[in-house]
């Protein structure tokens, strides 16, 4: 088929290579602009962007779409049998997602309705949902309300990270959309089926803000919050006023009469509203994630220390 490959980050790749190996003509890439990354803040194209490079494929990174009419135009004029869509960050105006003979696919990852929007990856590791997925959608004009093609699920487990539940999901969300391409045609085998009316839930935009420690909660939601959130936005705390991101937790025994926030001992066993936790990997600023044990080396914690405000 000739496609269009609409994608911005690391989770894109994958499909992007998929149907390049699968023999589909991909005759243009879209991703979002080049910006600056990193320490040194050095202007960088997006990870999709450079996949499509090395391909050879060309590249269009418009800021907007929605009032780009020339560029509905070059979209139109491209004669595409359909459009894929991963996480490409942008909004497609009614005059793209009918431009394709059939349609626009969007790749999101997770089992909708449940988590349409921005985050759905942390959204379900921070609700300790039992199972995430991918859903393959035939695209509309709401946000990720079009009808289903094709799913698959993926169980999430007291380990399970976003770094984790990423790489599985954009692995499952290649291997989906090549399915669902192969099927597509005058009398395909799969069918569009509308999402249901109930269970509908949203995954807002993330902020830096959702990664502050409340050490008041419970122990288990602490530990996903950590788990959801690292790397970005990142889960952190405070110690005398330092900011310290927290990369991993343990499940440890809760003390009595220690208050939330404070360590039980010198091992950083940190008491919770419920339960409690030892951090296992943290960050000071400017320096690298390093284990608990090089940490304390270099700062004694004792009981009773504070974290948070």
């Amino acid at each position: 088929m000739r496609l269009a490959f609409m994608g911005t980050p690391d989770f894109a790749v994958p499909a992007l290579h998929a149907l390049h190996a699968a023999g589909h003509e991909i005759a243009v890439v879209y991703s979002q602009p080049p910006r600056p990354a990193g320490r040194g803040q050095a202007v960088r194209a997006q990870p999709v962007h450079r996949a499509a490079e090395v391909l050879g494929i060309p590249v269009r990174t418009p800021t907007r779409l929605r009032a780009d009419h020339a560029e509905h135009a070059f979209f139109r004029d491209l004669r595409l049998d359909a459009a894929v869509v991963a996480a490409y960050g942008l909004i497609l105006p009614k005059a793209m997602l009918r431009a394709p003979r059939l349609g626009c696919l969007n790749i999101h990852a997770s089992l909708l309705p449940r988590w349409r929007g921005a985050a759905p990856i942390q959204s379900a590791i921070l609700a300790g949902d039992a199972e995430s997925g991918v859903t393959i959608m035939q695209m509309d004009e709401g946000l990720d309300t079009g009808a289903m093609l094709l799913s698959d699920r993926i169980a999430l487990t007291a380990e399970t990270t976003a770094t984790s539940l990423h790489d599985g999901l954009a692995a499952m969300g290649a291997r989906l959309i090549v399915a669902a391409l192969d099927d597509s045609g005058d009398d395909p085998g799969i069918v569009a089926v509308p999402q249901p009316a109930e269970g509908a839930t949203y995954a807002a935009r993330l902020t830096r803000e959702d990664g502050r420690i409340d050490w008041t909660r419970d122990a288990a939601a602490i530990d996903r919050q950590v788990r959801a959130l690292t790397p970005w936005p990142g889960a952190f705390t405070t110690l005398d006023g330092t900011v310290l991101k927290i990369g991993a937790t343990a499940p440890a025994e809760r003390r009595a009469g220690i208050a939330p926030g404070c360590a039980q001992d010198d091992r950083l066993t940190i008491a919770c509203g419920t339960g409690a936790l030892r951090i296992l990997r943290l960050q000071r600023p400017g320096r690298a994630m390093m284990d608990a044990e090089a940490f304390l080396r270099g700062q004694a914690i004792t009981a009773g220390t504070r974290l948070g405000s």
